[in-house]
């Protein structure tokens, strides 16, 4: 705030300390809301590269099961299950995540010929366990993504949640701190010109007193 629109007052100081004391305050949740924020990116960071590990070895297996399957039941069996089978569509609702909005994935299938308690019975064990395999190749992958997206959107968060706190360390509290200062030495200076001026005063008053007494006398 510039020196010419501080106002030299009591009032207006403790207006001034109690900003400073609230954006301190806030400074200190946003700290605490950026540390919550960067643990929660690492621990899904953790998971996701666990995840991806995971998923490295179930696409193998799936694609060894895959084979078996067109090994055991032969390719036209692998044809009539798939065109049995339905597509599957990627429902996207929203969850919070330590404050932050992000995207939450699930599959949604369609109408099928091929129910699980149809498959259980009608198709054979190979395929069966292929097709099992490929819906957690499915299911993983969504996973991934999910969390993926959510450390994108935590990332989005933190850097706005570091630059609030820079801008009220590193610019409103030391803005605040100069006006409070500016005004404290406007203050003693307004007080020491009161105290100067009713000494003058008194003077003033303590000689016309003299004079007058003096006057009397005469």
């Amino acid at each position: 705030m510039p020196a010419q629109q501080i106002k030299p007052t009591r009032i207006e100081l403790i207006r001034t300390n109690r900003r400073i004391k609230l954006a301190k305050r806030g400074l200190d949740l946003l700290k605490m809301k950026r540390n919550a924020l960067v643990m929660e990116f690492f621990n899904i960071s953790r998971k996701i590269r666990g995840l991806r590990e995971n998923l490295r070895e179930d696409i193998g297996r799936a694609i060894d099961s895959l084979k078996l399957a067109e090994v055991m039941s032969g390719a036209m069996e692998l044809e009539r299950v798939a065109q049995m089978s339905s597509s599957s569509n990627v429902g996207v609702g929203a969850k919070n995540v330590m404050g932050v909005r992000v995207p939450e994935l699930s599959v949604k299938a369609g109408l099928s010929v091929l129910s699980p308690e149809y498959r259980s019975t009608a198709v054979s064990a190979p395929v069966n366990d292929a097709i099992k395999k490929f819906e957690k190749v499915l299911s993983s992958m969504l996973e991934i993504a999910e969390k993926e997206n959510s450390m994108r959107r935590l990332l989005q968060e933190i850097d706005k949640t570091k630059r609030r706190s820079n801008a009220i360390e590193n610019i409103l509290i030391p803005q605040l701190t100069y006006s409070a200062k500016q005004i404290r030495m406007r203050l003693d200076e307004i007080e020491r010109d009161t105290f100067t001026t009713l000494k003058v005063i008194k003077r003033k008053m303590v000689q016309r007193q003299g004079k007058e007494a003096a006057d009397v006398s005469a």
